[in-house]
């Protein structure tokens, strides 16, 4: 298993003349009755981490029609969104819910037989791990696929328990790849990734990222930058090391870990790519 280091990572390009349609198009899908906070903040994420556009369709039925802290993040109604022709990564899942309504699952359906790559995170890998025929779209994709699923959710996916996923985190993450023909993001302390039968520990990161929110900045992040133009496992191993590094930021800063917030994490992600980019 490889650990990931600064020096190994690839980062998003960009040029003095780009346009924003150069910067990538990511839409997120989620936010159900009382989970509004979960979608907007990884829309949030992927716009502070550089999407030249991001959109959000929100199935609450009280859902704002504006993000007042963000005004630049679009919102769409689920069918306007899916008739956009210039998205270039959906992440789906933050407060996706699971009620019993088929509203989450048809969603699903539509979404993993779009030719686009996808982030599934959350409720998504709840309703995949529930349902076979979602296995077998996933499986039938040819874009790339990405699941973030922590020890809880891995264990559903996999019909194990949590306790025999984080005494197997390496076993447990390669077979998620396997089974599901995907990059693996076992999220937890020192996170790993898995792709092409290539595992990759994650070292940043602390306590502080034990709080609520923190997976959907996460999973803003990986599809901000995948919407970008890196590849699923580039991008996976970029959002993962930058995620962990702001929190060991502002941990440095004396902000955290105890009350350590995630909107704070994504703000500080997005000083340390600039970082990153000017080294």
């Amino acid at each position: 298993m490889t650990e990931i280091q600064l020096k190994d990572l690839t980062l998003p390009r960009r040029q003095a003349d780009a346009h924003k349609g150069q910067h990538g198009s990511l839409a997120i899908i989620g936010g159900a009755d009382g989970m509004v906070g979960a979608a907007l903040l990884a829309a949030r994420a992927g716009l502070l981490l550089g999407a030249g556009r991001a959109y959000a369709a929100l199935l609450a039925k009280d859902a704002p029609s504006v993000d007042m802290l963000h005004p630049e993040i679009m919102m769409r109604s689920t069918d306007d969104l899916e008739a956009l022709k210039q998205l270039d990564c959906a992440v789906i899942g933050p407060g996706l819910g699971l009620s019993p309504s088929s509203t989450a699952k048809e969603l699903l359906e539509i979404w993993l037989s779009k030719n686009i790559p996808l982030v599934l995170d959350a409720d998504a890998l709840h309703l995949i791990a529930d349902h076979a025929s979602l296995v077998n779209l996933i499986k039938a994709r040819t874009a790339a696929t990405v699941m973030t699923p922590h020890a809880g959710e891995a264990a559903r996916l996999l019909q194990s328990t949590p306790e025999y996923i984080q005494k197997n985190r390496e076993d447990s993450a390669s077979q998620l790849a396997k089974e599901y023909q995907c990059t693996a993001v076992l999220k937890g302390a020192e996170t790993i990734i898995c792709a092409n039968h290539q595992l990759f520990l994650n070292t940043t990161g602390n306590v502080g990222l034990a709080s609520g929110g923190t997976g959907d900045v996460l999973a803003g992040m990986l599809g901000s930058l995948i919407a970008q133009g890196l590849n699923a496992l580039e991008a996976s191993k970029l959002a993962v090391f930058l995620h962990g590094a702001a929190a060991d930021s502002l941990v440095a800063q004396g902000i955290g870990p105890i009350g350590l917030t995630a909107s704070e994490v994504a703000i500080e992600a997005r000083y340390l790519i600039n970082q990153f980019k000017q080294k």
